[in-house]
């Protein structure tokens, strides 16, 4: 796998805490649902980018968050997000494949799944009842699969590759939150980015919250907004996509 260069996201974790940090231990768990359009292309080794007739598709991630009142050492989040994709495309050029050619004419099948795991290191730079900026690392990681199905010269019709890939994406991480006193309402934006070499990755949402339930035992805040990822990945353990997808979530997150 390609050795990516982590310097910029690096650069991040040497962020120094410049607000006060949280005076107690704070939980946060949360699930969203995401509508996404998806559209892209994706290879194996040299060969070229295949564009695939992606379906419109749901996708859920969750979450958690620990936030602690420690110095200097960072608070954690941890995020998996579903990314199954399902396509389909009429050959207009020979494309190659986990050594198979498939046949210029043929319908080709696909399943993409670029499902993955954000290891998030970050810093309340500024927190209040108001604004709230937080800034980090996240290793975005890759344990995924890509499976191939139709004429292939070697295999014939129906003819089906596999390949797994893995690998680990960093990315700088940065959020904001503005609160509208006395409302529980809230408006955010999050996000993590790279642009290396050949390689780019943005993956952000931003929307509307609102807290219903605030008390001294639970906080619980619903939300709504757009959230977009593009993973143009170059030579990840072999593996090259240009992967959109963009569409809006609505989700539930509850604070311990």
């Amino acid at each position: 796998m390609k050795k990516y260069c982590i310097a910029a996201a690096l650069s991040m974790a040497c962020l120094a805490p410049v607000a006060q940090a949280d005076t107690v231990l704070g939980l946060y768990v949360g699930v969203d649902g995401w509508k996404a359009d998806n559209d892209g292309s994706f290879s194996d080794n040299n060969n070229a980018l295949q564009n695939f007739n992606f379906e419109d598709e749901t996708f859920v991630s969750y979450y958690a968050a620990l936030e602690h009142p420690v110095p200097l050492v960072p608070n954690l989040k941890l995020k998996y997000t579903e990314l199954e994709l399902t396509g389909s495309t009429q050959l207009e050029d020979t494309f190659s494949f986990n050594g198979s050619d498939y046949i210029v004419g043929t319908d080709v099948n696909s399943v993409t799944d670029l499902s993955h795991i954000d290891y998030i290191l970050y810093y309340e730079i500024f927190d209040n009842d108001l604004i709230s900026i937080d800034l980090g690392i996240n290793a975005k990681q890759f344990d995924g699969e890509l499976v191939v199905t139709g004429t292939s010269q070697q295999g014939g019709a129906n003819f089906t590759e596999i390949e797994e890939f893995s690998g680990v994406v960093p990315l700088a991480y940065g959020r904001f939150e503005a609160g509208l006193p006395f409302s529980g309402l809230s408006v955010f934006a999050e996000g993590s980015f790279l642009a290396i070499d050949d390689s780019k990755v943005r993956d952000y949402q931003m929307g509307i919250a609102w807290e219903f339930i605030d008390n001294l035992a639970v906080d619980v805040a619903v939300k709504a907004g757009y959230r977009s990822m593009v993973l143009e990945l170059d030579d990840v353990d072999d593996i090259n996509t240009d992967i959109d997808a963009s569409g809006p979530f609505a989700g539930i997150q509850v604070h311990f």
